[in-house]
């Protein structure tokens, strides 16, 4: 049995669980946002997302234990780092907006924008985030073919979710 193969596997476990993490923190914060008359925006792509996530997550197993793409130390070190690094910016990103963080666009009117922690210098730090760990995840392990695809649709997926939640942002503020 090859060790780096079990240890990626448990990497993407760790991950699965943490998306799972979020969840939980995201139906909480759904309800506080909800009992404040917050309005959800982009039903529609929601399912997408889930389904363009957990295929990431999937993906990289899949072509981990199937494909037996070579372990290259040097790329699999730099991105861990990578990886490890959006995880500490996604949740920053869901500590500095607190109850106002989810998965789902869902905006309270009337709040003022959030412009703490990383919101100091970009709109949606939280897909810096993700970008980074949908190529840097799969590279760990040398699975450059989930990082192609995954980013590629993630581009697109992207493109529609942040126009969507700006859009909700503008809405809810003026």
């Amino acid at each position: 049995m090859n060790t780096t193969l079990i240890l990626v596997t448990v990497l993407i476990v760790a991950v699965g669980l943490e998306r799972l993490a979020e969840l939980v923190v995201a139906k909480r914060n759904a309800a506080w946002s909800f009992a404040r008359g917050g309005v959800e925006s982009g039903q529609g792509h929601y399912p997408v997302m889930v389904v363009l996530h957990t295929a990431l997550l999937v993906g990289i197993l899949v072509e981990v234990w199937v494909a037996r793409p070579p372990f290259l130390p040097a790329l699999g070190v730099a991105m861990l780092v990578l990886a490890l690094g959006s995880q500490v910016l996604r949740w920053w990103c869901i500590t500095t907006l607190g109850p106002r963080w989810n998965t789902r666009v869902i905006v309270v009117p009337g709040l003022p924008l959030v412009s703490a922690g990383p919101y100091r210098w970009l709109s949606h730090p939280n897909y810096v985030a993700v970008v980074v760990e949908g190529f840097a995840l799969p590279l760990v392990h040398s699975a450059w073919r989930t990082a192609l695809l995954f980013t590629l649709a993630n581009a697109a997926l992207l493109t529609v979710r942040i126009r969507t939640e700006s859009a909700a942002l503008r809405a809810a503020t003026a």
